[in-house]
Order: C-alpha cells, then structure tokens, then sequence
C-alpha cells in the first residue's frame, strides 16, 4: 500500500490593507468637524470660567487658561449679584430642584394614566381629546402664558411654587400622555383582554401589569420633562414669584446685570454650573432614553 505524500503547507500572506473609499474618508471628516463645531461653545466657556479678568481681557478666547482657577465657580455659586441680591445661583438650584421633582413625577404619572386610558379604556370623543391634545402640542406655550396667569390668579396659586408646578404638569402632560399612548399601543392586548378576564379592574391593571411592562418609556418620559423642566426660563420667572425662581431665572438676572465691571469668567461658570444637571441626566441615562425610543416612544 502506497503510502501518501504530505503536501507542504504555505503559509498564508497577510491580506494587504484597503485603504478606506473617498465617501467614508468624507463621512468620517463631516462627522469629526460637526463634533468639533458643537464642542467648541462649551470648551470656550469651560476655558474663560477657569481664567482670571485680566486673561480674559489680554487673551484669546480660544487660549486654555495659564493658570486655572475655581474663584470663579465659587462666586457664581455663593455671592455673585443677581439683580439687588448678592447670594450666588445656589439658591435657584434648591428652588429649581421643588419645582422639578414634583411637576416631573405627576406629568408622567399623568401621562401614564390618560395614554392608558385613551389606548385601553376607549369612551365616547377619546379620538377627538387626543387630537386636541396633540394640536396643543405643537402651539407655542407662550400663546397660553396671559391665559394661565389669569387662571393661577383666580386660584390664588399665581406666584407661588404650587402655581408654578401646576403650570409645568399642565404643559408636560400632552407629549407625556403621546409617549404613553403610543408605547401601550405597541403592547400585546391579549395581556388586557386576559387581566380582564380574570377579574381585574381599571387601577390593577394599570399599576400591577402595564407599569412594570413601561420601564423603558418611563425612564424616557422622566428624561424628557426633568430636563424640559430644568431649562424651562419663561414658565418660571412668569409664574414662580421672587421666591421660587428657578436656577435659569437667576442666571438671566446675573448675566444681564449692567451695573459694575461685567466679569465674564463668573458668567461662564454660572452657566456650566446651570447646565450641569441637564448634561448629567443625559450623560448617565443616555443609554437608556435610546433603549426606550426604540422600544416604542415613537411609534403610531
């Protein structure tokens, strides 16, 4: 018997690399120049926030500071003038936190319950109240500013932080409710038909079956008003009176101070420290509004 004969083997030769097509060489260039365009106004104010006035003042804007400092954050934070007052912005960020907690949870919880109702629990004009709804929706809220002074007024709650949370629930309730309508729309209507089948009513079914189904439309609803509410100026300086204004109502009032040396370093540094809860939500929970965007915010 003939025995076989090996054949030597080759090695294989490293495949030579393709150098990449003039489209993605063009994608990959707009791509790094749009980062760089929308990054370059928040290194500008990082950068004059941690230089000194005479820096400011004898260098360029783009320059990274020499020698960096915090003096500027600290007086943002706890003295600078904010119109006759000279406390810092730290008191608008605890009146900004009353505001935000509460009229985020309700808007929501609120939103939940009519998205819930209009999908599940269809009665009599429902499509004609969504349509109305989502109409609101896209009116600017300045149009309803006098209108809702008058209605706060009436109530007696105009100036007060209970007036101002109230406003804010109002105009988060239709894009909350549009979220929570179309994502149970998305849900399976076996899993209703069935709870209520086995005898559950209207509040059962919503708390113990469909929230623990809406973890991710909720973690989207919470990001989108927390932050809508955050950066709110004009809701809050109309309706939230001199003692609840919000932490943006007295950042418009330091930097639009006209009286003495206008120090640009504690304005840049005010602004980060306003901007630093709405960069944070995202930052921390970005992966999750995608998640729930996918899942359903959008749909319908």
């Amino acid at each position: 018997m003939q025995a076989t004969q090996a054949l030597p083997l080759r090695s294989a030769a490293p495949a030579p690399r393709r150098l990449p097509s003039p489209a993605r060489i063009a994608v990959y260039a707009l791509l790094v120049a749009s980062t760089a365009f929308f990054l370059m106004p928040i290194y500008i104010m990082v950068a004059t926030a941690l230089k000194t006035m005479p820096e400011i003042r004898g260098g360029s804007a783009l320059a990274w500071p020499i020698a960096p400092s915090l003096d500027a954050w600290q007086k943002a934070w706890s003295s600078a003038c904010t119109g006759l007052e000279c406390a810092g912005i730290h008191g608008g960020f605890a009146n900004s936190v009353k505001i935000v907690v509460p009229s985020v949870l309700l808007a929501v919880f609120f939103g939940a319950v009519n998205g819930y109702g209009l999908t599940y629990w269809r009665f009599r004009g429902a499509n004609l109240g969504f349509a109305i709804m989502l109409f609101a929706i896209f009116i600017p809220y300045q149009v309803f500013v006098f209108p809702m002074i008058s209605i706060s007024a009436f109530f007696g709650q105009y100036g007060t932080l209970a007036g101002v949370i109230a406003v804010h629930v109002i105009f988060g309730m239709p894009i909350t409710t549009l979220m929570f309508r179309n994502y149970f729309a998305g849900l399976p209507v076996e899993v209703f038909k069935a709870a209520r089948v086995d005898g559950a009513g209207y509040w059962r079914i919503f708390f113990r079956i469909l929230l623990p189904m809406s973890r991710p439309i909720i973690v989207v609803a919470l990001i989108w008003q927390a932050t809508a509410s955050w950066n709110d100026y004009l809701l809050g300086i109309v309706f939230a009176g001199r003692d609840n204004l919000p932490m943006t109502a007295q950042l418009n009032l330091l930097v639009s101070a006209e009286l003495g040396v206008h120090e640009y370093d504690v304005d840049m540094a005010a602004t980060l420290q306003t901007a630093l809860i709405p960069l944070l939500i995202y930052f921390l929970s970005g992966k999750w509004f995608a998640r729930g965007i996918a899942a359903g915010a959008v749909k319908g």
